[in-house]
C-alpha cells in the first residue's frame, strides 16, 4: 500500500524540489498581489487556475516566510501515483 499520508515543511529547498519535480511553478492569484504579497499557489500545466501570475521563487518564498507559512503536501496518491495535493497553512 502507497503511503499518501500528508507530510509539513518550512524548508524551501524541499518545497522547491518537490513543486519542480511536477513541473509546478511558483504563483500568486492575480489581483491579491498589493502590497508585495499575494495568495501562494504553485501553477502545475495544465492543472492551474486561470488567474495566476508566475512569481520568482525569490518572490515566493518571500510571501511564504513573512506570512508565517507551512507547506503542506503529498508525495503520493493513495494508488501510489504521484500526487499534486498541496496546501499553504498558518504555521503553528
Amino acid at each position: 500500500m502507497a503511503n499518501s499520508d500528508s507530510k509539513t515543511t518550512v524548508k524551501h529547498n524541499e518545497i522547491k524540489q518537490w513543486a519542480e519535480a511536477r513541473d509546478g511553478k511558483p504563483a500568486v492569484v492575480e489581483g491579491t498581489d498589493k502590497n508585495g504579497g499575494g495568495l501562494l499557489r504553485i501553477n502545475f500545466p495544465g492543472y492551474a487556475e486561470d488567474n495566476l501570475k508566475e512569481v520568482s521563487w525569490d518572490e515566493f518564498f518571500k510571501i511564504f516566510d513573512e506570512n508565517n507559512l507551512e507547506f503542506l503536501y503529498q508525495e503520493q496518491t493513495k494508488d501510489g501515483g504521484e500526487s499534486r495535493f498541496f496546501k499553504f497553512v498558518n504555521k503553528q
